[in-house]
């Protein structure tokens, strides 16, 4: 094994995951809403689909990335859609108060919703491409076993994070009231919806020419 693979694997995982984004919203709010294991399998869907990306940049599957970038306007437009529709979903839930039973979304739903909603997001793989040249890494011509590593780091780093994270915020759930649920999945879908909203608007003025995409 090459610890240096793995290393660098780990540290782009990390770099892609930590900063919070839309999808770090959508797994915290299940996290307090639904616990910590909603919010962590929600997490692991992103990982995923970021890993999918990860081993596409690595090998640099022209073919593939290709694609995505070409189709990248109908990915982008799906992705922010997708998130004004969770957005706007979360905005209008209503949590359980107390006796009452919270409806939960299935764990595999959580974990295969998160993973479409990332993988409809082509700029994760423009950054990838972008990064793995400042980490020393051709982009193509790669063996399948330096990928396997390089990956294995990045979705160790990833899920870890998701997992961290989630079940910290899933454990200090039954501490907060049905007021404050309220208030955080108002603000959270305000947020969700609003990014998908920007990323609508900032598309259109892309394709119209207005800004560069």
């Amino acid at each position: 094994m090459n610890e240096g693979i793995v290393l660098q694997g780990i540290i782009v995982g990390l770099i892609l995951s930590v900063p919070v984004g839309p999808l770090s919203f959508v797994c915290i709010q299940r996290s307090i809403s639904n616990g910590r294991l909603h919010g962590i399998l929600s997490g692991i869907g992103v990982a995923l689909a970021d890993s999918c990306y990860a081993i596409v940049a690595f090998l640099g599957l022209t073919a593939i990335s290709g694609f995505i970038l070409t189709w990248q306007e109908y990915f982008r437009c799906i992705a922010g859609l997708v998130l004004v529709v969770v957005g706007i979903r979360i905005f209008l839930t209503r949590p359980a108060g107390d006796g009452e039973e919270s409806p939960h979304e299935s764990y595999a739903k959580d974990l295969l919703s998160m993973f479409a909603i990332a993988i409809a997001n082509p700029l994760t793989i423009i950054f990838l491409v972008v990064t793995l040249p400042g980490f020393g890494f051709a982009i193509g011509g790669t063996s399948l076993v330096s990928a396997a590593e390089f990956v294995g780091g990045f979705f160790f780093s990833s899920a870890a994070w998701w997992i961290l994270l989630c079940g910290a915020i899933g454990s200090v759930r039954s501490r907060i009231g049905t007021g404050h649920l309220v208030l955080i999945n108002r603000l959270s879908g305000f947020f969700i919806a609003g990014i998908g909203i920007a990323m609508l608007l900032l598309l259109f003025l892309a394709i119209t020419g207005t800004v560069v995409p």
